[in-house]
Order: structure tokens, then C-alpha cells, then sequence
């Protein structure tokens, strides 16, 4: 169903991982440290990549950092429980969702389903865009002023320029442009990017949007179309 690239120096982990997420038809690359499992997903880019925090050569932290300057492709990040820094870092370099260790089988299934369906990789294809008026909205091409969002590509364009966004940095955008002027609370920016058993708290969107303005600061050092409602939430503001 889908290729997915698992880095963690614990063999008990990978072992019981992969196995578990064959049984359930993906195909699993696996790698011991950080090092040889980045070169592999630069070389062999999968569906999802699952890192762990703490490995050697390269920690997961510095595999994603670097992942990032080039794929915008999926990522669970595997860390432990006490580690909440962890999580907070995970986020503002970009990783899509994160696990605790130990975390149960079932759950990271469930986890992996849920970023795999948010990236159109796993579950229904969307409605052909010749689907007529009752065709599904999401899938059109959305434009706002100098923004130009294809979710069917996954492409997002400011003023022309590519702007490279993660899939929950995107949905996070689509749910804000669809309706600029009006605000989102965090809540509701959550049930747009996240499915309904994937549970994450304010910090985490702050954190998506952060880096999303950071993106979009990259290509024009003048943007400024998220705004922040303090205590209230978000809102796209068209120019």
C-alpha cells in the first residue's frame, strides 16, 4: 500500500514494527542510524519515513532538519516519554506527528493511516475534477491573492514562487484560505489537519504556523496574510 522508510538503532523496535506494518501490506525499509537511513531517504524517497529521537551517527532530530531542505514527504518522529522538548522541536523542524515510546503497535497503525490519508497516499481518491458542482471542493485548485494551492499536486504557490509545505502545513493553510477574513480557532484548524484519534495540543499548531510564515518569509521577506488573534486563533487575510 505504501513504502515506508523506519530508522531506529533499537532491533526489537524495527523487528516488531516492520512486522506489523507488512502485515497490514505496506512495504518496510529499515536502517540502524541516522546517517545511513537519511542517505536512503534522499536516494529512495518513501511515503513516510518513521524516525526515532536518539541514534547514532546523526540523531533523528538532524535527519529531519536535513530532510527538510529538500522533501516535504511525511514523518512520524518516535520519541520518549519524558522528552517533551523532543515533541516541541520535532514539530517547528516540520515532522507531521510523533510517538511515545513505548507506544503500542495498534496505535502507530493508526497514526500512520491517519498521516498516510492526510497525504492522499492511503484511502479514497478524490472526486475528478469533471465531477460537476457536487464534485469535492477540496480537491480544486484554491487561489488568494498572491496564493495559488493545488491540493491535488500538493502544490503551493506565493506570488508564482514554489513555497514547499508539509501535508500538515498545507491543510493547515486550506482550512485558512478557504474562508479568509474569518477566524479558526486552534480547534478547528486541529479537525482540518488531524484525524479524530490523532490527538495534539495548542503548541503543536502554533508551532505548524510558525514555521509555515518562516516558509513563506523565505520568498517574500513582506508576507504577512496568517494573522494571529491572541486567545482566539487564526485567520487568512487576503491583500
Amino acid at each position: 500500500m505504501a513504502k515506508i522508510t523506519l530508522v531506529d538503532d533499537d532491533e526489537n523496535i524495527v523487528t516488531s514494527v516492520s512486522l506489523a506494518l507488512e502485515s497490514h501490506g505496506h512495504e518496510v525499509k529499515a536502517y540502524f542510524d541516522g546517517a545511513s537511513g537519511l542517505a536512503a531517504l534522499e536516494n529512495e524517497p518513501p511515503d513516510l519515513a518513521i524516525l526515532d529521537v536518539k541514534m547514532p551517527r546523526m540523531d533523528g532530530m538532524e535527519v529531519l532538519r536535513r530532510l527538510r531542505r529538500t522533501s516535504d514527504l511525511p514523518v512520524i518522529i518516535l520519541t520518549s516519554k519524558d522528552e517533551e522538548i523532543d515533541e516541541i522541536l520535532g514539530f517547528n523542524l516540520g515532522a507531521d506527528d510523533y510517538m511515545h515510546k513505548p507506544f503500542s503497535q495498534r496505535l502507530l497503525i493508526e497514526r500512520v493511516k491517519a498521516v498516510l490519508r492526510r497525504a492522499g497516499i492511503e484511502g479514497e481518491e478524490p472526486a475528478p475534477a469533471a465531477a460537476g458542482a457536487n464534485g469535492d471542493a477540496a480537491s480544486r485548485a484554491l487561489k488568494r491573492g498572491k496564493l495559488t494551492l493545488d491540493p491535488a499536486r500538493h502544490d503551493c504557490l506565493w506570488d508564482g514562487k514554489p513555497v514547499k509545505l508539509t501535508v500538515t502545513e498545507f491543510l493547515l493553510l486550506q482550512s485558512l484560505a478557504q474562508r479568509p477574513g474569518f477566524v479558526k480557532s486552534r480547534d478547528n484548524l486541529m479537525d482540518a489537519a488531524y484525524d479524530d484519534q490523532v490527538y495534539v495540543d495548542d503548541r503543536t499548531i502554533d508551532s505548524h504556523i510558525k514555521r509555515m510564515r518562516k516558509k513563506f518569509r523565505e520568498v517574500d521577506p513582506e508576507f504577512d496574510a496568517i494573522e494571529t488573534l491572541y486567545g482566539v486563533g487564526y485567520r487568512y487575510r487576503e491583500a
